[in-house]
């Protein structure tokens, strides 16, 4: 390493090194954090989450400073698109060990020899960025202002595995004596598990794939060389929703050009031996995990769900290292893989609600999302609502698309949290007073429209279950829906099958609805979402936040019998729900 402090008098940041490297420019700086899916493009760099104070704002060869990413696992995936096409930030700061675009740049450095540095501060030192409008990142140091170049710094100087305890057979993998996707599987798994500052590996029973979602052609072109290098899983794997409908997309007027590269994707992860599963939901599946399994899941709510309603034990892996593990069927010994790191550190107290209906479970964990960050929460007085597994699917996806977290808590309803006493930690960092009027605003936030006509229903992200296609087929019963309006339900093929078997998709067929299986709501455009669709309504609070970004139209939120009501009138005023 060069002696920087006398390259500038500046200000000098020592920070740590997730991923090496140097770069200088000038800082797009939040102190909220960000989502790459859903939140930039990945073919301009431009954030699109519109509820972000970013918006708007292109990354393309800043310095972006943020605590760190949060939402979805395909964050890393757009990075690396970013990376490959030349529209990704020059390099990243984040305050927090960031894991979800820290594997993008490894993946891109590993596989297509392209990287940018990510460097971690403190949480002191990441807060005076704000202030400065320059910096140059060179190693684990940030200097506040630009340096041109970095003499004697070499980001190509690695090791692999030597702080990890690797078996024989690890070793054989990293050496390439098992091939080359093995090879690159471990080689980032091992560089995964550092950041993580684990000390070993684990063995794991099944592996849910994310990657499979299609970002742009590096996505694609990613999980053919794996598959060219004789990549083949080694434990069972699921696949998550991919960009179309590959049974449908051609009566459904998708382009070849759009669903050519998002279905080879899909068959490219599947010639590897991984099951054309492609759900968001997978813990719907007869595969699900038991309580106390060691998996590894991808894809954000899946995560969630695993983690705190299966009570079964995966990190929030990012898009690429699913993959990776699956290939070698071996992951880092940390976070929830570890029983002592699956307690609460923060306690969320809700109180007040006299009624509720299908829109407090989204939006509550939507809201207690944005509160807990990284950290994990334990929740308090829900203990007489008794949800149901699509309640606990709605708060988790919710609770995911805010937070960084990979589980929470719920007293009595959660199969870890038989009492508070039996899930809190040592110390408990914070404690939270919830009532219905602290998510109001949170509901006025998802309703991003205050129009009254309404075009489009979009239900099922998650996908929806066979509960829920029962649930929306006696809501229709006996009504018609409007000429105008489309309505279209996205569930994984298993779920179709079942509900088509139990003469549920003719009834909703009947009334009007359509159904897509592989896709779901975040890969979903034009034409299956209409050019003439000013205004969407959905149950989802997930698609809600992201959907205005994705899809450039406007949201509304609403229960599911909102979601009917609008179906049958063409229009739904827009009222503000009241649960005190």
């Amino acid at each position: 390493m060069p002696d920087i402090q006398q390259q500038a008098d500046e200000k000098v940041f020592a920070g740590r090194a997730l991923v090496a490297g140097f770069a200088t420019g000038s800082i797009v700086f939040s102190d909220t954090a960000l989502s790459f899916w859903g939140g930039v493009d990945s073919r301009t760099g431009e954030v699109i989450d519109r509820h972000h104070p970013l918006s708007t704002q292109v990354l393309t060869g800043k310095i972006l400073a943020i605590p760190g990413g949060r939402g979805s696992c395909t964050g890393s995936s757009v990075l690396m698109e970013l990376i490959m096409n030349g529209h990704a930030p020059a390099g990243i700061v984040v305050s927090r060990q960031e894991e979800i675009l820290s594997l993008g740049v490894i993946v891109a450095d590993e596989v297509f020899g392209r990287s940018i540095p990510v460097v971690q501060l403190s949480e002191d030192d990441f807060a005076e960025l704000h202030s400065i409008p320059e910096v140059t990142l060179i190693g684990d140091k940030i200097i506040a202002s630009r340096i041109e170049t970095a003499p004697g710094f070499d980001a190509a100087d690695r090791t692999y595995g030597n702080s990890i305890a690797l078996t024989s057979r690890d070793w054989s993998a990293l050496n390439g004596e098992m091939g080359k996707a093995v090879q690159v599987a471990m080689r980032a798994t091992t560089r995964m598990a550092e950041i993580q500052g684990a000390t070993e590996l684990i063995d794991i029973s099944q592996v849910h794939i994310d990657g499979c979602i299609y970002t742009g052609p590096t996505s694609l072109e990613f999980a053919k060389r794996m598959r060219d290098w004789e990549g083949r899983v080694v434990v069972p794997t699921t696949l998550n929703s991919i960009s179309v409908d590959q049974m449908r997309w051609r009566e459904q007027g998708v382009s070849p050009d759009v669903a050519g590269p998002a279905s080879e994707l899909g068959e490219a992860y599947a010639s590897m031996g991984a099951r054309k599963t492609f759900t968001c939901a997978p813990y719907q599946l007869s595969s699900a995990p038991r309580q106390g399994e060691q998996v590894a899941w991808a894809e954000s709510n899946a995560v969630v769900f695993a983690n705190s309603v299966l009570g079964a034990r995966t990190a929030k892996y990012p898009d690429y290292l699913d993959l990776c593990i699956a290939l070698t069927g071996r992951a880092p010994l940390t976070g929830p893989h570890i029983a002592d790191n699956r307690r609460a550190s923060l306690v969320v107290n809700v109180s007040g609600f006299v009624s509720r209906d299908d829109m407090v479970y989204p939006i509550l964990g939507y809201h207690i999302g944005k509160l807990v960050g990284d950290e994990i929460p334990v929740v308090i007085g829900l203990e007489t609502w008794k949800p149901n597994l699509d309640d606990l699917k709605a708060f988790g996806a919710g609770f995911a698309t805010t937070s960084g977290s990979p589980m929470f808590h719920i007293v009595g309803v959660t199969p870890e949290a038989y009492s508070l006493e039996s899930i809190v930690g040592s110390k408990i960092k914070a404690s939270y007073e919830i009532c219905p009027k602290d998510i109001v605003a949170d509901w006025r936030k998802l309703n991003g429209s205050s129009v009254d006509a309404i075009e489009f229903v979009a239900l099922g992200n998650p996908h929806f279950s066979f509960d829920e296609c029962e649930r929306l087929a006696a809501l229709c019963e006996g009504l018609a829906k409007h000429p105008d309006v489309k309505v279209l339900v996205t569930c994984n093929r298993a779920t179709f099958d079942r509900a088509s078997a139990a003469n549920l998709v003719g009834k909703l067929s009947d009334f009007g609805v359509e159904f897509v299986t592989d896709a779901c709501w975040c890969t979903l455009a034009e034409p299956v979402i209409p050019k003439s669709v000013d205004t969407i309504i959905t149950n989802s609070a997930k698609f809600a936040h992201y959907g205005p970004g994705l899809t450039g139209k406007a949201l509304r939120f609403g229960s599911l019998a909102d979601c009917v009501a609008a179906a049958c009138q063409g229009e739904l005023k827009p009222v503000c729900p009241t649960w005190d």
